[in-house]
């Protein structure tokens, strides 16, 4: 699979990712150095010891870093995931936590696949 494949298959925007950073070299090592991100294993943990803050931050740097790598398929729901936790609540997560598992379950498998 190569990178552009990547990510047509995860949703993403390659060319927008390309235009943005230095090379496909430096993209491509920076997107197989989210299979070693702990935000969302961080994430499941904190909602299932709901444990908002955490959760929240957890959040917000799993959508940091698929707005960086232009993941826009995982970076949407981790984005509504983030604001509904942003009031220091639990409230929606367990509606909005799914879509986020689901592309992040994606995501690992593409860039497996990358690899």
């Amino acid at each position: 699979m190569t990178l552009e494949q990547m990510y047509s298959a995860i949703g993403g925007d390659y060319k927008a990712v390309m235009e943005r950073l230095p090379s496909a070299d430096f993209v491509r090592r920076f997107a197989l150095k989210f299979l070693q991100d702990d935000s969302f294993p961080n994430l499941k943990k904190a909602l299932e010891a709901q444990d908002a803050p955490t959760a929240f931050r957890a959040a917000h740097t799993l959508k940091g870093v698929c707005q960086n790598l232009g993941f826009d398929a995982l970076y949407a729901p981790a984005s509504a995931l983030t604001e509904a936790l942003r009031g220091g609540t639990l409230d929606g997560a367990d509606t909005l936590f799914p879509p986020v598992e689901k592309e992040y379950q994606r995501v690992v498998a593409a860039l497996k696949e990358l690899e």
